[in-house]
């Protein structure tokens, strides 16, 4: 057994994502062996929430298209034919074990509104008390440019956190990250030093629209928790009973243990919840304020102000480059922001009529990416 596997051995609640490839290629035989391993683990005092892409392809096969359309209101028309399609096959999985699914439909605009992600994980809950399956998506026939994850890698490292998951099993193509040398990395503990540089671009296969980068960077996210998690061959009948053993398979990223590596769930929430609403572009002094020093964001060191946004709004914090440093919950709207950047903050009450705090984003409120 591997270093750091004991941590799967021991989890006892685990989201698994599988990509619409994999469906793609076995529309009835991949969910059958899902099913079958999930029953297994079961018995074991697993629980297991399932994040199936799928939708858009099964769409895309009913309709007979030639292939999967790049305009968003054809992508929506091919998740409402195939979303019940999909969903059957997981029904037909799961009937032979008498177990029953839950459908679970999320957006980003779900899961970045407090109220709602909270509510969501209540539902969770109850579902998992229940001892029903859920089997999530994301809600490919609402969502829009600005509300869509862009792949259930990202929804799947959310719901890790929204179900305070022990693990996360992204199953793929290939038998994990692969380095220059195109061979297996079997552990990763630096995800930036040691996975990202060859992950390489996130590009769509003509079927989903995921890929290598989209997942490690789905893996950094759930580390940044103490969350483990796993990339992993799809296609081996066994792999998530495997896995959930210590058995070295994929690749695992283990969670960080250098400072700033983990946040709490709040702050994770911050970084990866809601969608950034504006950018505040701040000058280096201000950069390594952040950076080195992990201080508040001050006006003072804000150059720029992007977009509009109501004060306790989700904001990225960018460098003159452009580099994006931190996200984080805005203490002044936009149209102060603007009024006081730059300035120090004995100056806000003369140019704003009153003083709210002193900073732009509390350090409490800022998480660096």
């Amino acid at each position: 057994m591997s270093a750091g596997r004991d941590e799967l051995i021991a989890a006892r609640r685990v989201v698994v994502k599988i990509g619409s490839r994999l469906l793609a290629e076995s529309p009835a035989g991949r969910p059958a062996a899902i099913a079958d391993q999930v029953v297994e683990l079961r018995q074991r005092g697993v629980e297991v929430i399932v994040v199936s892409s799928g939708a858009i392809a099964m769409g895309v096969r009913a309709l007979r298209l030639d292939a999967r359309p790049h305009d968003l209101p054809r992508l929506q028309a091919a998740a409402a034919v195939g979303q019940s399609r999909l969903m059957q096959q997981w029904e037909h999985a799961f009937a032979p074990h008498d177990v029953v699914i839950g459908q679970v439909l999320l957006t980003h605009d779900d899961m970045g509104d407090r109220r709602r992600f909270l509510s969501a994980r209540l539902t969770l809950r109850a579902l998992l008390d229940q001892k029903v399956v859920p089997v999530i998506n994301e809600n490919d026939t609402v969502a829009v440019e600005e509300i869509k994850f862009g792949d259930n890698d990202q929804l799947a490292a959310l719901v890790s956190s929204l179900v305070s998951a022990d693990a996360l099993i992204i199953l793929t193509d290939v038998d994990g990250v692969w380095d220059e040398h195109g061979q297996r990395i079997p552990v990763v503990r630096d995800v930036e030093r040691e996975a990202a540089p060859v992950a390489g671009q996130s590009k769509g296969d003509g079927v989903g629209s995921g890929g290598m980068a989209s997942k490690v960077q789905s893996a950094k996210m759930v580390t940044r928790l103490g969350i483990p998690a796993v990339i992993a061959p799809g296609r081996d009948p066994r792999v998530l009973c495997d896995v959930l053993a210590g058995v070295d398979r994929g690749t695992l990223f283990l969670p960080g243990t250098s400072a700033g590596a983990r946040v709490s769930r709040r702050k994770h929430w911050i970084a990866y919840g809601p969608k950034p609403t504006g950018r505040l572009v701040v000058d280096d002094g201000a950069r390594r304020a952040l950076v080195e020093a992990g201080k508040s964001l001050l006006p003072r060191g804000i150059t720029a102000v992007v977009g509009e946004f109501d004060a306790g709004e989700t904001v990225s914090v960018v460098a003159a480059d452009g580099t994006e440093l931190a996200r984080g919950l805005a203490a002044y709207d936009a149209h102060a922001l603007r009024r006081i950047r730059g300035l120090h903050s004995s100056d806000f009450e003369a140019t704003l009529g009153y003083r709210s705090l002193d900073e732009a984003i509390h350090r409490d409120d800022l998480v660096l990416l």
